[in-house]
């Protein structure tokens, strides 16, 4: 639009924004047909164009359907007027050069480009051109192979799909299927060339035209800055530490991009980006990073300030991951799970137990009515086999009043554990006896007392019944309310599961309603009447209705046992008098006319 209207200001922007963030063909061939239109005029525009031809062929020229762009570049330096020897032999090697790039490329019309390099050759000394075409031969015929085998892998991939967060529909399922498969065959090495700047190259090609339609999919970004992680390991391995640093910092380029771009909320990308920066020593470039994701209003800051604690114990000690987790503490954001990785933390880094304890009472003063904290705390304890203050814990935070009935109902079942494990059978019932007392005010748990003593004797996976048994007394309705998981297939059938299984189109299933005599609009077949085909029907809706046509009415049987019998003569009858109409056959037609 900008083009037409000859916005050239505005275009010239638009290009400088997207044309190298996006390698799309037709992109790039929009770019070439500007260049041409617009430069014309300018007395170095040959070299401009030649300079936008080598720009583009070096950003798209792996693209598999880039021929024309390679077949226009070698018809422009064709056409350049070469005054001089000098002159013509710098137009020959610059021909030659990009031809001998174009015909170990793999691209769809590859063979037409061998054809036209040996008649190049050859029309420039035919015994060089033997030689020159036994050395490019093997090169060629490789990529050749591998043009054929993209082109059945790339087969179905839609280039022009909207990015958009993903929905999990059957058609973007396969879209993802192919670019993977895309970028796997890249990543094989198909050329089989030893050059590992080369393989990458493809490799990061073929992911960047993926994230043109996937850039919502964390999985895209985080495969590509592995693959270059991996690159950049193994070129320090062989001892090239330039290449290797330069792959490195295109693995950081990649994450940041990611965490600046749609995914910038994605908390996966900004922990990898920060672990990347860590294995480089980093450690002021991962701050940035955990901060950044921090400072996010919208976000739950949970998990960042944990993994967040854990850089730092892991890095810089723990007085640095203590500093964080004072900061975890101010955020009105942050839920249980700080507190939780904080006294862990210290029990097991720093072999302090009642810092741990601290922590732990500090968070019950905040989350004492949350019942999964209130788990964690009694783990900890368990693990510590601190019978008499695991106790206290259950009794102070069953009889604080800050756990509704509902929400106490897995401490209960916990503490009815406990007491089962190590307590005698006073204690057991004292428990039970309190917990039926909580149990039957909620109505889930009303008349199932047979029900509730199943949890006295049980063991991990073991239940003293049946699992019909235990359905049949109401145990299993208590499923996920209480927290008890009973074993066994049945039990283990989600509804997420299920929504995957294939299913009929039921919008295409029609009624089974046979009858003995079908109306005559309808289509009978064996077992019922359905509906007609969609061209008979097409044709029946054009037809005019039975009530239209009063007669006469022809005897269609008579009618063809007439035509049976003419006998037809061998030549064609001339024409009589009477326009050729034979009065006979009229007069035998009347006969069938009802």
């Amino acid at each position: 639009m900008e083009i037409r209207g000859r916005n050239y200001e505005r275009v010239e922007k638009l290009f400088q924004r997207c044309l190298v963030k996006i390698l799309n063909i037709d992109l790039w061939k929009l770019y070439l047909t500007y260049v041409k239109e617009t430069k014309a005029g300018l007395s170095t525009h040959k070299e401009k164009l030649a300079q936008a031809y080598d720009f583009a062929l070096e950003k798209i020229g792996m693209d598999l359907h880039s021929f024309s762009i390679w077949q226009d570049y070698i018809t422009f330096l064709k056409g350049v007027e070469a005054i001089g020897s000098y002159a013509e032999n710098q137009k020959i090697t610059a021909v030659r050069r990009v031809y001998q790039k174009a015909v170990i490329t793999p691209i769809i019309g590859i063979e037409t480009l061998w054809k036209d390099y040996i008649s190049f050759e050859h029309s420039i000394n035919p015994i060089i051109s033997e030689k020159m075409s036994l050395e490019r031969s093997k090169d060629y015929m490789n990529a050749r192979r591998v043009a054929k085998e993209l082109e059945i892998c790339t087969k179905g991939l839609n280039r022009n799909l909207p990015a958009v967060p993903p929905t999990n529909t059957k058609e973007e399922l396969k879209q993802v299927d192919l670019w993977k498969k895309f970028i796997q065959f890249e990543k094989s090495n198909p050329l089989r060339s030893e050059d590992t700047a080369l393989i990458t190259r493809r490799v990061m090609f073929a992911t960047e035209q993926c994230l043109l339609v996937l850039s919502h999919h964390p999985s895209v970004w985080h495969q590509a800055a592995q693959f270059l992680d991996s690159s950049s390991k193994n070129l320090a391995e062989k001892g090239d530490v330039q290449a290797s640093k330069i792959f490195g910092d295109e693995c950081a380029n990649i994450l940041e991009r990611s965490i600046t771009g749609v995914l910038n909320k994605n908390a996966l990308l900004y922990f990898a980006y920060a672990d990347f920066e860590e294995g480089r020593m980093k450690y002021d470039k991962v701050h940035q990073m955990y901060n950044k994701f921090l400072s996010i209003p919208d976000i739950d800051p949970t998990l960042a300030y944990v993994q967040y604690m854990k850089f730092c114990r892991r890095a810089e000690g723990i007085k640095s991951a203590r500093a964080v987790f004072k900061k975890a503490r101010e955020d009105v954001r942050s839920r249980y799970h700080v507190f939780v990785a904080a006294a862990l933390m210290e029990y097991y880094c720093s072999k302090d137990k009642e810092i741990a304890f601290r922590i732990f009472e500090l968070g019950l003063k905040r989350f004492g009515g949350s019942p999964e904290y209130v788990m964690c705390y009694i783990d900890y304890l368990s693990h510590l086999n601190e019978d008499n203050n695991t106790r206290v814990l259950f009794e102070r935070v069953l009889s604080s009043g800050g756990l509704t009935p509902q929400l106490s109902v897995e401490v209960w079942n916990r503490f009815l554990e406990f007491e089962s494990n190590i307590g005698d059978l006073s204690s057991i019932l004292k428990v039970e006896r309190r917990r039926s007392s909580v149990l039957e005010n909620l109505k889930e748990f009303e008349g199932k007392e047979t029900a509730q003593l199943v949890d006295r004797y049980k063991f991990l996976d073991l239940y003293p019944c049946t699992m019909t048994e235990l359905k049949s007394i109401g145990y299993t309705d208590s499923i996920g309310v209480i927290g008890v998981k009973v074993s066994g297939p049945q039990f283990e059938f989600s509804e997420e599961q299920s929504t995957n299984l294939p299913k009929p189109d039921y919008s295409q299933m029609i009624p089974y309603k046979p009858k003995l005599s079908a109306f005559p609009g309808e289509h009978p077949l064996a077992g019922g009447t359905f509906p007609q085909p969609p061209a008979l029907a097409a044709l029946c809706s054009v037809l005019p209705p039975p009530t239209s046509f009063q007669g006469p009415f022809v005897a269609v049987d008579m009618l063809i046992d007439i035509f049976n019998q003419i006998q037809l003569a061998d030549a064609c009858p001339i024409p009589s008098g009477d326009h050729g109409v034979d009065i006979k056959s009229l007069i035998w037609l009347s006969l069938f006319i009802g």
